[in-house]
């Protein structure tokens, strides 16, 4: 295991009888924010329990700061700030003996735990509202008890599971620049699950995608993105005519009335692209590269490139 990764895994695999949740899983994961993404099922829940030490795995091995998943939990959990999907408050607690509280499950002194609570319920933005019961909150602000919660022992990683579910636009912003600033300016690691691309995006750098249990991709999401590179161009006359000469040129095209996405394949689309117009005797209005989406991404790999473990290098590879 390499200590400088967040967390690494080699044939992690996790069974419950006949039924494979984790299947010989490969993961070097660095430090920064990572986003765990897939459909229901996939394994992210699974997953997170392992890297918890919440759960032993069936084969395999993996380490997560360094620590060895199947021997060392409790150090891995001092070290871990964990914010659950599922509701985890006390609705008779005052916030910030609720926060207190987790932090003395993780056995903090109780006067630093409540000196703590204090300063991550401030900086969840909840200060003011610290003395009120959690049943009395909005669901915005029963994340950020949550999110404090997380917090209150200054943990190197965040595990974040669907930060921003069930927030209105106002709340959901608030989390995600908390998060934002947790991994820039506090210089912490967020692993973060959301079925939210955007959400992602805005936040990670980084992504893991499971399906089935198994990996389907991992690396940076800039480089990731480069798979589904495409040209964006506005045409005007005879678009018909010119999507059909791009296809009889072996082009892939997407196409939506006047704009046409062209599949990049080298910098000689553009050349193909123009001399096709003007065979065409098309005017092309505008022409861009167009940048997909994680969406667009998650689409893609799910759909095309199968469920094989595969990273940025390797899809890239794919397409070549």
């Amino acid at each position: 295991m390499v200590e400088s990764l967040l967390i690494e895994t080699r044939n992690l695999t996790k069974s419950y009888g006949p039924h494979v949740a984790l299947d010989d899983l490969n993961l070097n994961i660095p430090h920064g924010a990572t986003g765990l993404l897939g459909p229901n099922g996939a394994g992210k829940s699974t997953f997170l329990k392992t890297m918890l030490g919440l759960i032993q795995v069936t084969s395999g091995e993996g380490s997560i700061l360094g620590y060895d998943i199947r021997t060392e939990g409790e150090e891995i959990r001092s070290k871990i700030g964990y914010m659950p999907e599922y509701d985890a408050l006390n609705p008779k607690m005052d916030a910030i003996y609720q926060v207190q509280y987790s932090g003395e499950l993780l056995g903090m002194n109780p006067n630093i735990a409540l000196s703590r609570a204090h300063q991550a319920l401030e900086y969840v933005g909840l200060g003011e509202q610290r003395y009120r019961t959690v049943e009395t909150f909005s669901t915005g602000m029963k994340q950020a008890t949550k999110l404090a919660c997380a917090l209150v022992h200054d943990p190197e990683l965040i595990i974040a599971d669907e930060p921003s579910n069930g927030l209105d636009a106002k709340a959901r912003e608030f989390m995600l620049q908390t998060l934002e600033n947790t991994v820039r300016q506090g210089q912490k690691s967020v692993l973060m699950a959301s079925h939210l691309m955007e959400d992602v995006e805005r936040v990670c750098e980084n992504i893991v995608l499971l399906h089935k249990g198994k990996l389907a991709a991992q690396g940076k999401i800039e480089d990731l993105k480069a798979i589904d590179k495409e040209v964006e161009i506005h045409v005007w006359g005879h678009a018909t005519k010119m999507e059909e000469g791009l296809l009889d040129k072996g082009m892939k095209v997407r196409r939506e009335g006047r704009v046409m996405r062209v599949r990049y394949q080298d910098d000689s689309t553009y050349h193909t692209i123009l001399s096709t117009a003007a065979k065409c005797e098309t005017q092309i209005r505008k022409m861009h590269d167009h940048e997909a989406s994680l969406e667009d991404l998650f689409l893609v790999i799910m759909e095309r490139l199968g469920y094989d473990v595969k990273g940025s290098e390797a899809l890239l590879g794919d397409l070549s």
